[in-house]
């Protein structure tokens, strides 16, 4: 059984060998190999991990059995959108997925910002199982853009919404 809490620094390692594996087997079929190696050594490495977990306004979470961790959920307040969360991450590895997992942690994550109206996340438009399961959760499309975790990502995404409270 999965216990979901607060990620802390002796989670980085293990964290980031969760989204390694875990972008691997969802984005590999889309971008390839390079590609996804080159954005988890870059949005996963040791060092926006640490700062992530630390960020203030911001939740990171993990879902834990006590041997690994299953999956983790990563969010944060916006700087630029007023009362909006931003889901930045919700990875569930691979052989754990399925189990209601996701669920927990979306769960946790969404209740962790009071003062926020909207949850706002973006997501790869191939991406059907994450399209279904946001929408499940009371997610809508809002928008589409070109470039998504940076502005110079050129990974397309669909940008979705959920209103809070």
């Amino acid at each position: 059984m999965f216990f979901v809490r607060t990620a802390s620094q002796q989670d980085v390692e293990a964290l980031r060998t969760l989204l390694s594996e875990t972008f691997h087997a969802t984005y590999d079929g889309f971008y390839g190999l390079l590609k996804v190696q080159q954005l988890i050594d870059s949005w996963h490495s040791v060092a926006a991990l640490k700062a992530r977990v630390d960020k203030r306004d911001a939740e990171f979470l993990v879902a834990d059995d006590g041997k690994r961790l299953g999956g983790m959920a990563y969010a944060a307040m916006s700087p630029k959108l007023t009362k909006t969360a931003v889901l930045h991450q919700l990875y569930i590895h691979p052989e754990c997925q399925r189990q209601g997992i996701g669920r927990d942690l979306f769960a946790e994550i969404e209740s962790c910002f009071p003062d926020a109206e909207i949850m706002r996340l973006e997501v790869e438009p191939r991406n059907a199982g994450a399209i279904a399961f946001y929408q499940a959760h009371g997610f809508i499309e809002v928008d589409r853009i070109d470039s998504c975790g940076s502005p110079d990502s050129g990974l397309p995404a669909i940008v979705m919404e959920k209103p809070l409270g």
